[in-house]
């Protein structure tokens, strides 16, 4: 079988090593724990020599699966904190704050102005020029309420 046959522990190895660098080039937390089974893989290949390849992929099957899901589960149960918890929701940042009717409320739908962007609201219809406060998003359009209402 040529190549198979010669697959020794550094192989699982440089394949962990591989999986940290596809981590920290891409997103997502998955490659992590592919990393942490082919490091355990290679490790147990190291200490008997002779466990044949087909024990070691299968080791490694069940390393991925049991990492992956235990890694999900602790993130679940305790989230990486952030001191930038808007980051990537742009719009969340908005909750709370008041801005000026750019376009009256009608049929349910107006606009306001937010630095140099016309963000599309929801709520009771207003007139132009009136004081409201975001309350909420849903998508791209933001739930505005009447300032002191």
């Amino acid at each position: 079988m040529g190549f198979i046959d010669e697959i020794t522990f550094w192989h699982w190895l440089i394949a962990g090593v591989v999986f940290i660098i596809l981590e920290m080039l891409l997103p997502g937390v998955v490659f992590l724990w592919l990393s942490i089974a082919a490091l355990i893989t290679g490790f147990v290949a190291y200490l008997s020599p002779d466990i044949s390849l087909q024990w070691l992929t299968i080791l490694f099957s069940g390393l991925s699966l049991v990492s992956v899901v235990a890694g999900r589960t602790i993130l679940k149960r305790s989230p990486i904190e952030t001191d930038h918890p808007t980051l990537n929701q742009r719009g969340h940042q908005y909750i709370g704050r008041t801005f000026t009717l750019s376009e009256p409320i009608v049929d349910g739908f107006g606009k306001i102005t937010v630095d140099d962007t016309t963000w599309k609201v929801s709520g009771e219809d207003m007139n132009e020029g009136i004081s409201v406060e975001v309350v909420g998003i849903e998508g791209t359009v933001f739930k505005v309420v009447k300032k002191g209402a």
